[in-house]
């Protein structure tokens, strides 16, 4: 049997008080504040802030919890390629098993003494689930290598072909 309960502001959700027997789930719906993301020296804020999360947990037979985290966030910062404001929405749904004496591989980092961090598993499940890069859309041509202009505003740019170096002293040559 599952149940479902509303619950404000969490950043350490006591397991042990929700007094879940054996085989018992429980789905609460709760407000995380995550930090913003730093790729390389650019701040990327989370939105919105604090962010709706649920989480389900239930009571394993022989002790220990499944967990399942879901939620959708969106950043808000520059976009990679062409440094327009870029807000791509991930959406997250992680789950974590925490098992006594089951093994390294059975045991949660997020769980200790029966108490889930819940800020540090969104966190790290919301930067995982992030792309590889940050965009405003997924087609989105950058800036231009040589004089920095937005390809977006205009596909067609180009600088006409490249020269070779080696021929540039042809350029000097003066014919009378």
């Amino acid at each position: 049997m599952i149940y479902a309960c509303r619950v404000p502001a969490a950043d350490l959700l006591d397991l042990a008080s929700l007094r879940l027997p054996s085989g018992a789930g429980r789905q609460l719906d709760l407000e995380v504040r995550l930090a913003p993301y730093d790729f390389s020296g650019t701040v990327y804020a989370v939105e919105p802030n604090p962010v709706p999360v649920r989480v389900d947990i239930s009571r394993m037979t022989h002790g220990g919890y499944a967990l399942r985290l879901r939620f959708a966030a969106t950043l808000n910062g520059p976009c990679m390629r062409c440094l327009e404001p870029a807000t791509p929405q991930t959406s997250v749904d992680v789950r974590e098993i925490d098992q006594p004496g089951g093994g390294e591989e059975l045991q949660s980092p997020y769980i200790a003494d029966e108490e889930l961090d819940v800020v540090a598993w969104a966190n790290d499940a919301l930067g995982l689930a992030l792309p590889g890069q940050i965009v405003c859309k997924p087609d989105c041509l950058g800036l231009c290598a040589d004089c920095g202009a937005n390809l977006n505003e205009d596909p067609e740019h180009s600088h006409g072909p490249e020269r070779d170096p080696r021929w540039a002293a042809l350029d000097d040559l003066k014919f009378d």
